[in-house]
């Protein structure tokens, strides 16, 4: 018997006004749909596998100025938790097959085998098979990301999050630790759990740690995991400019724009000295030049550029991850492709066509209309 969908989703409209921006693909001999944009209040990312529903992450929304932010956000103790560079994985147990999906809802068949390599998730599923683990995948071997952590050779699942699968209620922050630690899941680092006159102190002494770290920055969390805010450093948002200023034609202005607002309104908030100011404004100007003047000397040499990545599996679950690219749509260029006792190792450039064609045409001569 179908599911009424509209009570599912507590939707005020038909279902079918919210099912048709489902896309279809199929994960293991399994059918399912998957919602590449948010819609009727529905979470971009939320899934459907037979009747069974796999909601997506909620977008956190992001503090500029971190200590009004605070009081305006939040009524009670206020958790502070490491905020990672990776990508965003939900690991849900569907009739006995663990599945990992990627914010968009794509049940990434490289990311499940690395999950099911990194942690063994059997007990925990076994006495909470309704609930589904949201993390962060980050290191050096993944498809869908670039920044390196030191301590982390090849690749590391973090659990930030305990979500009931198909209602999205979260876990209450102190629970979901101890239930990492129950389970010996790998977890995001915590801080502290602060008041909220305390916590934005707290939080900013933290990423100003974090800064001189390279990291990115903080989640600050009611602890019964209702509301959130980010924060982040200095560090990343240079980051983030460095590699969108290594494809400037594949990143559009508003990337731009939001980071320097936000080292903008961090100076000001960490009351820094004009020198000091001078010098994030020279950091800042470094990740913007210095990346696109390599590029442009890159395409001038005939060299590929784009984001490169490593991947390491099985050879079957290797090659389905690359056939999902190229059915996206992609250019792939790949540089190494070895064996490894059982696994395949790629290394590939998904070329960034727009960056690679606007810049030959203006190194032969081409103009732009201003």
């Amino acid at each position: 018997m179908a599911r009424d969908w509209a009570a599912v989703f507590d939707l005020d409209t038909d279902a079918e006004d919210l099912l048709e921006h489902f896309d279809r693909a199929w994960f293991r001999g399994r059918p399912y749909r998957y919602l590449t944009d948010a819609r009727h209040g529905v979470e971009r990312g939320t899934a459907i596998f037979d009747d069974v529903v796999v909601r997506g992450y909620p977008s956190i929304p992001r503090a500029l100025v971190l200590e009004p932010a605070v009081e305006a956000h939040f009524a009670g103790p206020i958790a502070v938790e490491e905020k990672l560079d990776g990508y965003n994985v939900r690991i849900a147990r569907i009739d006995g097959d663990l599945l990992a999906l990627t914010r968009s809802g794509f049940a990434c068949p490289y990311t499940t085998a690395k999950v099911e390599e990194l942690l063994d998730f059997a007990d925990f599923f076994a006495d909470y098979p309704e609930q589904m683990l949201c993390g962060e995948l980050v290191g050096p071997e993944n498809p869908y990301t670039e920044h390196d952590y030191p301590e982390i050779e090849e690749a590391a699942f973090s659990v930030f999050d305990i979500r009931h699968r198909e209602t999205g209620d979260p876990m209450a922050v102190p629970r979901r630790r101890e239930c990492c630690a129950e389970y010996e899941l790998a977890a995001v680092s915590h801080y502290g759990t602060f008041a909220p006159e305390t916590a934005a102190e707290a939080a900013i002494e933290t990423v100003r740690d974090l800064d001189v770290r390279g990291r990115e920055g903080v989640v600050l969390k009611s602890v019964d995991g209702e509301r959130a805010l980010k924060y982040t450093t200095s560090a990343i948002h240079r980051s983030d400019l460095e590699h969108a200023f290594g494809l400037p034609f594949d990143y559009g202005r508003d990337f731009l724009f939001t980071r320097v607002v936000r080292e903008a309104f961090q100076t000001v908030e960490f009351d820094e000295s004009p020198e000091e100011a001078r010098e994030r404004a020279r950091k800042l100007g470094e990740s913007i030049l210095l990346p696109a003047v390599e590029t442009i000397r890159a395409v001038e040499a005939g060299d590929s550029v784009g984001d490169t990545h490593t991947v390491r599996a099985d050879p079957a679950v290797v090659e389905a991850l690359l056939s999902y690219f190229r059915d996206k749509g992609l250019k792939l260029a790949v540089e190494r492709d070895e064996r490894e006792d059982d696994q395949r190792v790629v290394e590939f450039t998904k070329i960034a066509r727009s960056t690679r064609d606007k810049t030959a045409y203006y190194l032969g001569g081409g103009t732009v209309d201003e």
